[in-house]
């Protein structure tokens, strides 16, 4: 999909243990952008964070995880991406989501 050179991007924080209706959160998220036939996504695992709750998040060498941060990105037209939006409402209970303008360099 060809992209204008200005876009939007759709950043979304979750936590990794999220689950909307038997999925992860973010894997919920990512299906649904198919699902809209949005340009594309990508999910990050963050190795250490915290949120609203000030709770520490980290991955250390004795633990395999403690909820560790997820973020999900998306660049699309922001038309597009606002179809996502209604449903970003739904599955995500607690998590930050920002949009912001983006050069789409290539």
């Amino acid at each position: 999909m060809k992209l204008p050179q200005e876009g939007t991007l759709l950043r979304i924080f979750v936590g990794e243990t999220d689950i909307y209706k038997n999925k992860a959160v973010y894997e919920q998220i990512v299906l649904k952008a198919r699902e809209l036939n949005l340009a594309g996504a990508t999910v990050t695992r963050g190795i250490m964070g915290f949120g609203a709750d000030s709770r520490m998040h980290t991955a250390k060498l004795l633990r395999l995880s403690e909820d560790l941060p997820i973020i999900i990105e998306l660049v699309d037209t922001e038309e597009n991406l606002n179809k996502l939006i209604p449903f970003i409402d739904e599955v995500v209970q607690e998590g930050l989501v920002t949009l912001e303008k983006v050069r789409v360099i290539k």
